[in-house]
Protein backbone atom coordinates (compact mmCIF):
# COMPACT_ATOMS: atom_id res chain seq x y z
CA UNK A 1 0.00 0.00 0.00
CA UNK A 2 0.98 3.21 -1.12
CA UNK A 3 2.42 5.89 1.65
CA UNK A 4 1.64 9.26 1.62
CA UNK A 5 4.98 10.69 1.12
CA UNK A 6 5.11 8.16 -1.79
CA UNK A 7 1.80 9.11 -3.49
CA UNK A 8 3.07 13.08 -2.94
CA UNK A 9 6.43 11.69 -4.67
CA UNK A 10 4.64 9.76 -7.60
CA UNK A 11 2.69 12.97 -8.12
CA UNK A 12 5.89 15.28 -8.26
CA UNK A 13 7.13 12.49 -10.61
CA UNK A 14 4.06 12.33 -13.18
CA UNK A 15 3.97 16.06 -12.74
CA UNK A 16 7.65 16.64 -13.55
CA UNK A 17 6.94 14.31 -17.05
CA UNK A 18 4.34 16.63 -17.94
CA UNK A 19 6.04 19.67 -17.37
CA UNK A 20 9.00 18.16 -20.01
CA UNK A 21 6.49 16.85 -22.60
CA UNK A 22 4.58 19.91 -22.72
CA UNK A 23 7.75 21.92 -22.82
CA UNK A 24 8.73 19.97 -25.83
CA UNK A 25 5.39 21.00 -26.81
CA UNK A 26 6.21 24.42 -26.81
CA UNK A 27 4.99 25.86 -23.88
CA UNK A 28 6.95 27.74 -21.04
CA UNK A 29 6.89 27.55 -17.31
CA UNK A 30 5.43 29.81 -15.26
CA UNK A 31 4.43 28.13 -11.87
CA UNK A 32 4.13 25.02 -10.42
CA UNK A 33 2.50 23.13 -7.64
CA UNK A 34 0.45 26.60 -6.34
CA UNK A 35 -1.97 25.97 -3.08
CA UNK A 36 -4.60 28.05 -1.96
CA UNK A 37 -7.10 27.08 0.41
CA UNK A 38 -9.85 25.08 -1.61
CA UNK A 39 -7.66 24.49 -4.26
CA UNK A 40 -4.17 24.19 -6.73
CA UNK A 41 -2.80 24.28 -9.43
CA UNK A 42 -0.56 21.64 -10.81
CA UNK A 43 1.22 23.59 -13.44
CA UNK A 44 0.99 27.01 -14.92
CA UNK A 45 2.36 27.63 -18.02
CA UNK A 46 2.17 29.70 -21.11
CA UNK A 47 1.98 28.93 -25.23
CA UNK A 48 2.36 32.13 -26.86
CA UNK A 49 0.55 35.29 -25.12
CA UNK A 50 -2.24 32.86 -23.13
CA UNK A 51 -1.89 32.00 -19.95
CA UNK A 52 -2.38 28.06 -19.39
CA UNK A 53 -3.04 26.46 -16.39
CA UNK A 54 -2.85 23.06 -16.96
CA UNK A 55 -4.77 19.57 -14.63
CA UNK A 56 -1.98 16.66 -14.33
CA UNK A 57 -3.84 13.14 -13.34
CA UNK A 58 -2.39 9.93 -13.84
CA UNK A 59 -3.72 6.60 -13.95
CA UNK A 60 -1.96 3.01 -13.82
CA UNK A 61 -4.80 1.88 -16.04
CA UNK A 62 -8.12 3.57 -17.60
CA UNK A 63 -9.98 0.65 -16.35
CA UNK A 64 -12.14 1.71 -14.26
CA UNK A 65 -11.99 5.80 -14.86
CA UNK A 66 -9.40 7.63 -16.80
CA UNK A 67 -6.78 10.00 -15.84
CA UNK A 68 -8.83 12.88 -18.01
CA UNK A 69 -12.21 11.70 -17.33
CA UNK A 70 -11.15 11.89 -13.73
CA UNK A 71 -11.55 15.54 -13.59
CA UNK A 72 -14.93 15.91 -12.34
CA UNK A 73 -16.67 19.44 -11.69
CA UNK A 74 -15.58 20.36 -8.13
CA UNK A 75 -11.96 19.09 -9.20
CA UNK A 76 -12.96 22.20 -12.18
CA UNK A 77 -14.12 24.44 -9.64
CA UNK A 78 -11.06 24.36 -6.98
CA UNK A 79 -8.71 24.55 -10.31
CA UNK A 80 -10.36 27.32 -11.27
CA UNK A 81 -10.76 28.73 -7.85
CA UNK A 82 -6.59 28.71 -7.35
CA UNK A 83 -6.53 30.28 -11.12
CA UNK A 84 -8.36 33.30 -9.77
CA UNK A 85 -6.44 33.50 -6.69
CA UNK A 86 -2.65 33.30 -8.68
CA UNK A 87 -4.15 35.35 -11.14
CA UNK A 88 -5.10 38.49 -8.52
CA UNK A 89 -1.23 37.32 -7.00
CA UNK A 90 0.04 37.99 -10.79
CA UNK A 91 -2.10 41.15 -11.87
CA UNK A 92 0.81 41.64 -15.02
CA UNK A 93 -0.69 38.24 -16.41
CA UNK A 94 -4.50 38.77 -15.65
CA UNK A 95 -4.85 40.45 -18.53
CA UNK A 96 -3.59 37.65 -20.66
CA UNK A 97 -5.81 34.87 -22.58
CA UNK A 98 -6.34 31.88 -20.10
CA UNK A 99 -7.49 28.13 -20.91
CA UNK A 100 -7.89 25.00 -18.67
CA UNK A 101 -5.53 22.07 -19.87
CA UNK A 102 -5.96 18.57 -18.46
CA UNK A 103 -2.80 16.48 -19.34
CA UNK A 104 -3.69 12.47 -18.51
CA UNK A 105 -0.59 9.79 -18.14
CA UNK A 106 -1.76 6.47 -18.28
CA UNK A 107 0.19 3.68 -17.86
CA UNK A 108 3.75 3.02 -15.73
CA UNK A 109 7.05 2.12 -17.15
CA UNK A 110 9.17 4.17 -19.77
CA UNK A 111 6.27 5.02 -22.40
CA UNK A 112 2.98 5.84 -21.21
CA UNK A 113 0.41 6.98 -22.50
CA UNK A 114 -0.36 10.98 -22.21
CA UNK A 115 -3.31 12.29 -23.56
CA UNK A 116 -3.53 16.27 -23.95
CA UNK A 117 -6.91 18.17 -23.77
CA UNK A 118 -6.16 21.58 -24.50
CA UNK A 119 -9.58 24.07 -23.52
CA UNK A 120 -10.74 20.98 -21.41
CA UNK A 121 -13.04 22.91 -19.62
CA UNK A 122 -14.11 26.50 -18.60
CA UNK A 123 -14.47 28.61 -15.42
Amino acid sequence: MLTRLSTVLRGKHYEALAERWLSAQGLITVARNFNVRGGELDLVMSEGSTVVFVEVRFRKSGRFVGALESVTPTKQARVAHAAAVWLQQNPALAERACRFDVLGIEGVGERPRISWIKDAFTA
